[in-house]
């Protein structure tokens, strides 16, 4: 039985930090490390929320989850165990599915769930004669860590083979581009699936879409993410289950015969062809700002739920009410190249006294008095409502609030043909996605069973 959790440590500090630090805050006090200016008082609940910027090692708390990709790929997740604390979150052995897209794609294909077609490179002659194969699109990720940004996906062959040479020559990410996975272009309405797993058990939670590109009609370049919604509607919540029986299930069971114990999240980001769907990528988090929508909609015990899977005891389901929830991401000028930082953020106690709206900030600081701009994506404007359109103009309503010199932000969030019908800027639409059950399995609706080893 797991025990009471009362106290939270939340390592991270941006929006997926804050959304985590406000879900957890209904039921336990909340510590964030290194946390950020909007992370600190009391919640509705009665509980505190505060950020300290201290090594997470030294915080005494009944459970510690980790936000960011970083820290899970360099071990810190493994040190904490080790020194006996509760942890939400993957050892190095299992972040590896983000730390190397190139081991991702190993795994998937060991575990045979379907993906795009791809190689791995290292030197440019080999990549371009690959990706001349292609019929295009054409897809070229960086291996290791690119905070979201090293994926570049093209209809030109020509800047498909600039990309590559510029990641494989180390001038466009350093050592992360060194190495590159080049894929296949596929088509078809993208989803984000975070999955709940505690080593044996899965527990899908709801799906999301978000908005990857900077600009409206899903223009300019990508970014981590320029807002996000959830429920998503051709995905039907009778086949949330099926998707994680179908993507999600073989991959744990494939980690678990490699001695590989996953306790944490697992992000599936998703593109449902005409064939079926189709893994896109693995993250070994929450994803941001998929993270903000999620948690908003969920209800109840959010510490419970996250401390069971931490512990190899997950024993319920979460419950979402009938909310919709709409995330609007509001970005510094410059971004995503090179955001400007250190201008004064305008409104933010305007927005707060909006009902049904939550700003989470992303990349902010405190400088005499004042909240700042201090990274590329600053502020996370999250709002929930009855319906989709409902969320979404409460959201805008929070957005009109706020202001500094530059602001950049997306107006098509979770508009239909944009970021509702179907994803921004894909090609076709759900007329054209193929059926989320593939021939055999069994729809699923809440538990998912992993296969034994």
């Amino acid at each position: 039985m797991t025990p009471p959790i009362r106290t939270v440590c939340v390592v991270g500090s941006g929006g997926r930090e804050h959304a985590l630090a406000v879900a957890l805050g209904r039921t336990a006090d909340v510590v964030v490390t290194p946390g950020n200016p909007g992370i600190a008082g009391v919640t509705p609940e009665g509980h505190t929320l505060s950020s300290v910027d201290v090594p997470a090692e030294s915080i005494d708390a009944d459970l510690f989850v980790i936000g960011p990709e970083v820290p899970l790929v360099d071990g810190l997740a493994d040190r904490l165990r080790g020194s006996g604390r509760l942890v939400l979150g993957p050892g190095a052995d299992g972040a590896r599915l983000e730390g190397s897209k190139g081991f991702m794609k190993a795994v998937l294909a060991e575990s045979g769930v379907p993906t795009a077609r791809f190689a791995v490179f290292s030197e440019i002659q080999p990549a371009r004669t690959y990706l001349q194969s292609l019929p295009g699109p054409w897809v070229v990720k960086t291996d290791g860590l690119a905070a979201g940004k090293g994926v570049l996906v093209t209809e030109s062959l020509a800047e498909a083979e600039a990309d590559l040479e510029a990641k494989l020559s180390g001038r466009a990410f350093g050592p992360a581009g060194r190495r590159v996975v080049v894929e296949e272009g596929l088509t078809g309405p993208e989803c984000s699936l975070l999955v709940l797993c505690d080593g044996e058990r899965l527990v899908p939670l709801a799906p999301a879409q978000d908005a990857k590109r900077l600009g409206d009609g899903d223009r300019g370049p990508n970014t981590g993410g320029m807002g996000a919604y959830s429920p998503v509607p051709f995905v039907p919540d009778d086949e949330v289950g099926t998707l994680a029986d179908n993507v999600v299930a073989p991959l744990v069971a494939t980690l678990r015969r490699r001695g590989i114990d996953y306790r944490g999240v697992l992000y599936a980001g998703l593109m449902l062809t005409a064939e079926g769907p189709r893994v896109l990528e693995f993250n070994v988090r929450f994803g941001d700002p998929e993270a903000q929508v999620v948690l908003a909609r969920i209800e109840g015990d959010v510490a419970g739920l996250l401390g069971e899977a931490a512990a190899g005891s997950l024993d319920r389901l979460p419950s979402y009410g009938q909310r919709a929830a709409v995330c609007v991401v509001l970005a510094a000028d410059g971004y995503p190249a090179a955001p400007r930082t250190g201008d004064v953020i305008h409104g933010l106690d305007i927005a707060a006294r909006l009902d049904h709206v939550s700003v989470f900030h992303s990349g902010t600081a405190a400088i005499e008095g004042k909240v700042v701009t201090a990274g590329g994506r600053v502020l996370s404007v999250t709002a929930l409502g009855d319906t989709v359109a409902e969320a979404r103009a409460r959201a805008y309503a929070g957005v009109e609030a706020l202001s500094w010199p530059g602001m950049q932000v997306r107006t098509d969030i979770a508009l239909p043909m944009s970021g509702g019908d179907r994803a921004p800027g894909v090609r076709g639409g759900p007329a054209g996605v193929g059926s989320l059950r593939s021939p055999g399995t069994s729809r699923a609706t809440g538990w998912v069973g992993v296969p034994a080893r």
